[in-house]
């Protein structure tokens, strides 16, 4: 199905009207970046003063351009925008993007022009990005409409800003960082389409799995809170919000002509929608990037490994006093540990391996971090000292991190003698960063976003009449599996469909662990069944996925670890989701 916004963010052809041929001019800059990053589609420069543009033919009007348009960008002072705007409409146009500013931050003038343009787009059913805005970046498509310096590398990360300057500066560091985007857009004073319509859009765009966002204000609350909702349990959505400080307010207003609003409903809101609240433009990025690579964390509970006292002392200060736990180890952890560790590791969380630690040293650390039930997720830390293997200790850690459903995160210390290090990590998966706290902040981070993932299950549904479907719940399952490229529902997911049209299903539980399954079983009754949910065992009885009968909680814990070591023994690489417990709804010989 073709969406409205594909005009903009997929254009099969772009009209430039503005493109210049004076060089270090807007029009000029961005005609060339969509030319020099490769954009294969139609491409029509529009100035009356000129006969071609950087070898393109010109035309003088949209009107004059032979084929059709679905994008139309507009680089002219702010009074010619208007009755441009009605020729783009006369001319077909799909949907506009206006670099040009002058508009709301200019006062009741510009507010009056806004108003003119709004009407003349609806008349004809053409979209807007911006006005007042640097541009649109469609690394996939080789499409660069922006007066920035540098194109956007290809990647799964949906960035919106309100700030143009801002998207430059983000584009020269990504490209250092070799972090990549699915869509780069600068919405600028956001007239027609908002933060809500691309949440929406990129949030069932398949290329895209997390959206970040710079914002300084926001006009249409409700839609934002809705949209968010809909997407935040699917793809994270990272904010960062400008305008906490009253002068920080008054700044907002100054650059894009609307109001910041009170910071503490926006907090509020942003907690109720499932986002993840940032405060520093580093982790926003920092977040996304461990949200793309790790699970969530269920817990603020943190295992930190270490070969370097002071760093780890660092961490641990930082975590405990941001609301985080420093894990309370098992006896049983700290047997194997120090059956794996030198006698005279720390014997303790931080755990400290010491400086001559080796890669098995470290791995065997993590493996029995991660399956401490009191531990809800590692952070190791590495100093390059003499003896060190940087490398392989990295390969160690892609290696003990693989199979497991908590986070592991690392902090590899140092800038040359950890960079094949670090490439070795990004490549297994596993977000590392330069100082052990800004690990610890990601962890919290993706802690935060399991609680306001909690809080968005727990927003209470609307008080029925009669009979209220449940239309938001349903059709975010819907998007969930479209947006994983599924064309079939999971047996949870059919039943909680089913449960939002008030239509009975039975009670039913997903454990991730054998102890949730006995907890669960119980909560359930006896007997009771318990099967594999799993996108990669759709047919649970060819893998060992079903087990009949279960009439304890014993059993129930024991079926689990039976039912996953099955699934692993037939599919290794198989993805685990869960297990469904439900209660039988036959006799207990045969249910």
């Amino acid at each position: 199905m073709v969406h409205q916004l594909d005009k903009i963010f997929k254009p099969q052809s772009i009209a430039v009207i503005g493109a210049s041929t004076r060089e270090n001019t807007v029009g000029n800059s961005l005609f060339k970046n969509l030319i020099d990053n490769g954009y294969k589609g139609g491409l029509y420069p529009v100035n009356p003063k000129s006969k071609e543009v950087l070898g393109v033919p010109a035309y003088e009007t949209i009107g004059a351009v032979p084929g059709p348009v679905d994008l139309a960008i507009i680089i002219l002072p702010a009074k010619s925008v208007p009755g441009v705007v009605e020729e783009c409409g006369k001319a077909g146009v799909g949907g506009l993007l206006i670099i040009s500013a002058g508009f709301q931050e200019a006062g009741e003038e510009g507010k009056k022009m806004v108003a003119e343009i709004m009407a003349t787009s609806r008349k004809y059913g053409m979209r807007i990005v911006g006005p007042n805005c640097l541009g649109i970046i469609n690394p996939t498509l080789g499409m660069n409409a922006t007066f920035a310096k540098r194109m956007a590398l290809p990647g799964n990360i949906a960035f919106i800003s309100q700030s143009g300057a801002l998207c430059s500066s983000i584009l020269d560091w990504a490209a250092d960082q070799n972090v990549g985007f699915s869509h780069f857009v600068s919405i600028g004073s956001m007239v027609d389409i908002g933060f809500a319509e691309l949440i929406d859009y990129f949030g069932m765009n398949q290329e895209t799995s997390c959206i970040l966002i710079y914002m300084e204000s926001l006009t249409n609350a409700r839609q934002f809170m809705s949209a968010a909702r809909a997407f935040a349990r699917s793809k994270p959505i990272i904010i960062l919000k400008s305008g906490k400080s009253s002068d920080g307010t008054k700044a907002a207003m100054s650059h894009t002509g609307t109001l910041a609003g009170n910071d503490a409903a926006f907090e509020a809101a942003f907690k109720r929608a499932g986002c993840v609240r940032v405060e520093r433009i580093s982790q926003l990025f920092n977040c996304a990037q461990a949200l793309s690579m790790q699970p969530r964390p269920a817990g603020n509970r943190l295992a930190i490994i270490t070969n370097a006292g002071g760093p780890g002392v660092l961490a641990t200060d930082f975590l405990t006093t941001r609301g985080g736990k420093l894990a309370e180890l098992s006896e049983e952890t700290l047997a194997k540990l120090s059956e794996a560790l030198p006698a005279h590791w720390s014997h303790g969380n931080p755990v400290d391996v010491l400086g001559d630690a080796s890669p098995t040293e470290y791995r065997k650390a993590v493996e029995a971090c991660l399956a401490d039930e009191g531990v809800d997720g590692v952070l190791t830390i590495l100093t390059a000292q003499t003896v060190t293997d940087t490398n392989g200790t990295a390969e160690a850690l892609v290696a003990a991190g693989a199979h497991t459903r908590k986070p592991v995160i690392a902090s590899w210390m140092g800038e040359r003698d950890v960079w094949d290090a670090r490439n070795i990590l990004e490549k297994g998966k596993i977000p590392n960063y330069r100082y052990p706290e800004s690990g610890v902040d990601v962890f919290l981070q993706m802690w935060q976003y399991t609680r306001n993932l909690e809080l968005l299950y727990e927003t209470p549904p609307e008080a029925p009449r009669r009979f209220v479907p449940k239309r938001d719940a349903a059709w975010h399952i819907i998007r969930t599996a479209l947006a994983e490229g599924r064309h079939y529902l999971l047996e949870n997911e059919a039943k909680a469909l089913l449960g939002c049209y008030s239509i009975p299903v039975g009670g039913n539980y997903v454990a991730t662990s054998a102890k949730e399954a006995g907890q669960f079983a119980e909560q359930t009754g006896f007997p009771c069944v318990l099967k594999i949910i799993s996108p990669d065992a759709l047919h649970k009885t060819d893998v060992g996925g079903v087990k009949l009968n279960i009439t304890t909680k014993a059993a129930a814990e024991k079926a689990y670890d039976a039912i996953i070591a099955s699934l692993k023994k037939h599919k290794p690489d198989a993805h685990v989701v869960g297990v469904l417990v439900e209660k039988c709804r036959k006799s207990a010989t045969n249910c």
